[in-house]
């Protein structure tokens, strides 16, 4: 039998103003074309072995 999921904790006070700060600092940020490629490359492989 599954295991239950907990409920998502509520940020608070610091911890809620740092992970929103955190939200709008990277919402310009776009990855490198490194990253690109490797997340692209990644996924190839996850394709070629996935059997739905």
């Amino acid at each position: 039998m599954a295991r239950q999921i907990k409920e998502t904790p509520v940020l608070k006070g610091k911890d809620a103003a740092k992970f929103l700060a955190d939200v709008n600092k990277s919402k310009d940020q776009k990855a490198s074309k490194e990253a690109l490629e490797k997340i692209k490359k990644n996924y190839e492989k996850l394709k070629a072995i996935s059997t739905f």
